[in-house]
């Protein structure tokens, strides 16, 4: 069995790019800076080396989703690693890159306070948890939780 999940965070390196195939599906591209921190040889510092990665939208989802993305914003991905090759000009090439499943925004399109969350619910849709939250059926009621005995009951005391 094998497992292929990942979740990074980082921020946006480049507006999204949003294009359709031939068959009409929507493809929402965009780039998201990961760092790492390594120590310096020389110097013995640490720092912040950043790594680019690549993700993808498809389907429903990309449309709705560029229309609140944009450069320097601070996200948050959750998805599945996926592995192309392909050959241009006589050369072999390769990458690798993020189908993504949910997205979390960690900060506003105009690099505002934290907050605003616009993340996929099992219907495939996305909700804005910047906006009030749609109306709901009332929950059903729950019994009422029952308070611990009084201290005076020891284990002694059950009878069995």
């Amino acid at each position: 069995m094998s497992i292929n999940r990942v979740n990074i965070s980082g921020n946006l390196t480049r507006d999204p790019e949003l294009r359709s195939t031939a068959g009409g599906t929507q493809v929402l591209t965009f780039g998201v800076a990961v760092n790492d921190r390594r120590r310096n040889p020389q110097s013995g510092e640490w720092e912040d080396v950043p790594n680019y990665i690549d993700c993808v939208v498809f389907g429903n989802r990309a449309e709705p989703l560029s229309r609140f993305l944009s450069k320097g914003m601070k996200v948050a991905i959750e998805g599945k690693l996926r592995w192309s090759s392909w050959e241009r000009d006589g050369q072999k090439r390769s990458k690798i890159e993020v189908i993504v499943d949910e997205v979390e925004f960690l900060s506003q399109r105009n690099g505002g306070q934290q907050g605003g969350g616009y993340q996929q619910n099992n219907g495939g849709n996305y909700q804005n948890y910047s906006a009030p939250a749609p109306a709901r059926a009332p929950e059903p009621s729950r019994p009422p939780v029952q308070t611990p005995p009084s201290a005076d009951i020891y284990d002694e005391d059950i009878p069995f």
